[in-house]
């Protein structure tokens, strides 16, 4: 999709009003106080993301890469007390190329251009940190969530390996237009995606995607193998998402020789709660890569191996659009 289609998307969605009910509250605050128009929070990000639609819209699946931006605004290196190199081990890099044959299957993938260091799409749009902010947060601001806890909130504080990000602190407004022109366009536009499926299949099912280092805790299981999982497949401990999707993930990547995990130490976050209503038709499920199967990790460069994993994702994306799609339409044309 070009650039202005997407804009044009995002104006559409916002036009509506689309959000959830917590951000209505932000309309009563004064003028100065935030954004009235989704206007990009830095100029580099005047395309937040990008929308990659299938030449024929055929399958329920949706496909999300939040965390796979690696656009960083020059504001945002001035304001970071760490260089690059260092802000991007928080990134998810190349994950949307992973999934780049999603749309050959007929679904979409939704992609953010901005780095999650800037502003984590996995997160309720107001899990803000009171620390890192030179003035009061507005009282609807979940400053007492475990992430924020951690420093992993909405606006992070730290990276991945817990260092300080800014060497400041931030106003409130900054932050608040950040999530006025980056997460509330893009939660909107996956809430469309995820509708649209609904209505035309009778079920919806978002595969959220990302990436993890390789070397995360050990998991210890009685009467098995100690061993770093390939894999991890989050359904919320199975409130998210069908387990004959989960089983079905899990069966082809243990096939092709995988350690696959479900849940630990990931488990979904945000969206996959936030999108997981298997009652209402709406399915999720988070996968979580490990690094060193696609790349070096050390400099992000795509190893040999790449090519192949991306084969093979595109082999899931078939699998689960023959799982989900042909048996929920003939449902919904009944």
């Amino acid at each position: 999709m070009r650039a202005e289609e997407t804009m044009l998307l995002v104006r559409d969605i916002l036009s509506r009003g689309r959000y959830e009910r917590e951000i209505d509250e932000v309309r009563t605050m004064k003028d100065d106080e935030r954004a009235e128009s989704p206007t990009p929070a830095d100029p580099e990000l005047h395309v937040p993301f990008e929308l990659v639609e299938p030449a024929e819209f055929g399958s329920p699946l949706v496909f999300s890469s939040p965390h796979s931006g690696d656009i960083y605004p020059a504001s945002f290196l001035a304001s970071s007390r760490l260089d690059i190199s260092s802000l991007r081990r928080s990134e998810d890099a190349h994950v949307h190329d992973l999934f780049a044959l999603a749309p050959t299957h007929g679904a979409p993938l939704l992609k953010a251009h901005f780095p999650r260091a800037f502003l984590d799409l996995n997160r309720e749009p107001y899990e803000l940190d009171p620390r890192m902010f030179e003035d009061a947060l507005p009282d609807f601001a979940n400053t007492r969530s475990l992430r924020v806890a951690a420093g992993l909130g909405t606006i992070p504080r730290v990276v991945a390996d817990a260092r300080e990000i800014y060497s400041g602190r931030l106003r409130v407004a900054d932050a608040l237009h950040r999530i006025d022109s980056l997460h509330k366009p893009y939660h909107a536009a996956l809430r469309a995606l995820m509708e649209r499926a609904r209505r035309r299949f009778g079920v919806a099912l978002l595969v959220d995607c990302h990436s993890m280092p390789s070397n995360v805790a050990k998991e210890s299981f009685s009467g098995r193998e100690k061993r770093k999982p390939d894999f991890v497949l989050g359904d919320r401990f199975g409130a998210s998402c069908s387990a004959d999707v989960v089983d079905a993930i899990e069966t082809r990547l243990r096939q092709w020789g995988y350690h696959v995990q479900r849940n630990r130490p990931y488990a979904g976050g945000y969206i996959t709660e936030h999108y997981g209503k298997p009652g209402a038709g709406w399915h999720a499920v988070q996968i979580e890569i490990s690094r060193n199967l696609y790349m070096n990790e050390a400099d992000l460069r795509r190893s040999v191996d790449f090519d192949l994993l991306a084969s093979r994702l595109g082999e899931i994306v078939r699998l689960l659009t023959q799982l989900v799609g042909p048996r929920e339409q003939r449902a919904a044309a009944e």
